[in-house]
């Protein structure tokens, strides 16, 4: 809705442009034009002016956000390298401690030749008897100790 007051101006300027002279009216055009491109021009960069603000404001916002979200992402990383090291370590570890075993094992591995068969077994008759038992007799004392 227009204002009354703006209602009555234009209708009282409409009536003046009517009842002047051409000469006026040629000049009351050309201020008209020259007043409508100052304001069109002013309008144009109050907008520009905001605009510009506006992505100013934006881009230093994502400049915030970016460099937040680059840190946290780099801890991030870091954590996750670290966790894997721990883990790369273990691994490590547990080769390690895996091949002393086997070179421990191997050393007390025997071969096939070494392996007694059914000839090396006792038999009754190899068998120490009662006999061959020591007595209290027989255990050295601190006497025969030299």
């Amino acid at each position: 809705m227009e204002n009354p007051v703006k209602k009555t101006a234009k209708k009282i300027t409409k009536k003046a442009m009517e009842n002047a002279p051409d000469s006026l009216k040629e000049k009351a055009e050309e201020k008209l034009k020259e007043k409508a491109g100052e304001k069109i021009q002013e309008k144009a960069q109050d907008k520009a002016e905001k605009a510009s603000e506006k992505l100013a404001e934006t881009v230093e916002q994502n400049a915030t956000k970016a460099h937040e979200t680059a840190a946290d992402a780099k801890d991030k990383v870091q954590d996750i390298l670290l966790s894997v090291r721990d883990k790369f370590r273990k691994v490590k570890e547990a080769g390690e401690s895996f091949q002393e075993s086997i070179s421990e094992g191997e050393s007390k591995l025997k071969s096939y030749r070494e392996v007694k068969g059914i000839s090396n077994v006792k038999n009754a008759s190899n068998l120490k008897g009662a006999s061959d038992i020591k007595s209290s007799t027989k255990v050295k004392s601190l006497m025969d100790i030299n």
